[in-house]
């Protein structure tokens, strides 16, 4: 069974195009690889193909923190110089939207957790009445 699932940053905006009587919808997530000194970066190219393309494409921006499942293949073409390239393929099922990037004039939004306020104590009850 061939079933992959990344979490990445978008490369570039996605952009939607028709092929035959099918839409598709395109763009490269950032996939970091590694951690400290051995860190790098895995690039790989989303296709989401059907009737969801050209309405998810207008919401995958370049920065956008995104998860995506689907079936990996490798693609092989020339490149411009003549050189054979080869480039990972993820044919996107399900995409998660899964933050965006803050505009340069809008504030970095954090989320912060409060800890529960407490009930009101009644009218003769303390907190040294409970058995437990």
């Amino acid at each position: 069974m061939n079933s992959c699932n990344f979490i990445g940053r978008i490369g570039r905006d996605a952009e939607s195009k028709p092929v035959g009587q099918n839409q598709v919808a395109n763009w490269p997530i950032a996939v970091d690889v590694g951690y400290g000194d051995n860190k790098s970066t895995l690039w790989i190219d989303c296709a989401l193909w059907g009737e969801r393309a050209p309405k998810l494409a207008g919401m995958l921006r370049k920065g956008d923190n995104v998860g995506v499942s689907g079936s990996i293949s490798l693609r092989e073409y020339q490149a411009k110089d003549g050189s054979n390239k080869t480039t990972v393929v993820l044919r996107v099922n399900d995409v998660k939207l899964l933050g965006t990037k803050p505009q340069q004039d809008e504030p970095r939004q954090t989320t912060r957790q409060t800890a529960p306020q407490a009930a009101p104590a009644e009218a003769g009850f303390e907190d040294d009445d409970i058995p437990f």
